[in-house]
């Protein structure tokens, strides 16, 4: 078989794989891709959070952590009615959720994985404040789970992978050699500073969209939202990379857009009743 009827063979698969696989993420209905099914990330997640939970120094009794699981409870609650009420599919159906309190006042950060495992580092507790401020991260990181952001940028990293091979075998090796010569993965440099790092910054703008409606939805002022951005904004002051090299938008990005979506949103998805 001649080059040119193999790539047409190899580019009309890749793209009956494109046209199964896409989706869309919920309320926002942006397209997605994925081709990794969900299962296998969620099991890949429970056993990481398994392994985390035994590294990492636990706080298992105290008034943060029943405040975290109250909050992802109303979270969880709000989220699943959100869904049945409007007769929408609901993505957490399959998630056993889960949370921890990690004793770390040196990272400022919560996490949630695939399935509903969700992990609030203490460091982050200087940031929020008070409850409103720690159910919006939490209401962040919960929506990246629920918008199914790991499968898609699992997919994508596969999809991305599989084309640049590819484009190497049909140039001859000629990426292979700007690699050896460069000494670094140039294209992958490049793929992920053209592809992959504006890609995962649209994610992010999401998280805080969905983020800020699961919270609204949960009964939470999210009105505090922009003051935990500004807050960050002080803490990585002359720290933060350029945001083309970075895969969240920039603090001034957030809190712009933050502002701009918060009455609306407050309007259109105010506390749901549960029936």
């Amino acid at each position: 078989m001649n080059r040119r009827k193999f790539l047409s063979y190899i580019g009309c698969g890749c793209c009956g794989i494109v046209l199964n696989s896409c989706a869309t993420a919920p309320i926002t209905e942006r397209r997605q891709l994925k081709i990794i099914p969900e299962a296998k990330l969620n099991a890949q997640a429970a056993q990481i959070y398994e392994k985390v939970k035994e590294k990492e120094k636990l706080i298992t009794d105290s008034k943060t952590l029943t405040e975290i699981k109250e909050i992802g409870k109303k979270m969880e609650n709000s989220i699943s009615e959100y869904f049945y009420q409007t007769k929408m599919n609901d993505p957490t159906t399959n998630f056993d959720w889960e949370y921890i309190l990690i004793d770390n006042k040196k990272v400022r950060n919560a996490w949630c994985m695939p399935g509903g495992k969700i992990a609030v580092y203490t460091g982050i507790l200087d940031v929020t404040k008070n409850t409103n401020g720690l159910a919006a991260v939490m209401g962040h990181e919960i929506a990246h789970a629920v918008a199914k952001h790991s499968v898609e940028r699992a997919s994508r990293g596969a999809l991305l992978n599989t084309g640049t091979q590819l484009l190497d075998i049909f140039t001859g090796g000629k990426l292979s050699q700007v690699n050896r010569a460069t000494g670094m993965n140039t294209v992958a440099l490049l793929s992920q500073l053209g592809i992959m790092n504006p890609f995962n910054r649209k994610q992010e703008s999401e998280a805080d969209y969905l983020g800020l409606i699961f919270s609204s939805l949960s009964g939470y002022d999210i009105r505090e939202t922009v003051k935990i951005w500004e807050r960050m904004k002080e803490f990585n002051k002359g720290k933060a990379p350029p945001e083309f090299m970075s895969t969240h938008p920039s603090a001034d990005n957030r809190i712009k857009k933050i502002n701009d979506w918060t009455s609306e949103i407050i309007l259109k998805y105010p506390p749901i009743n549960i029936s």
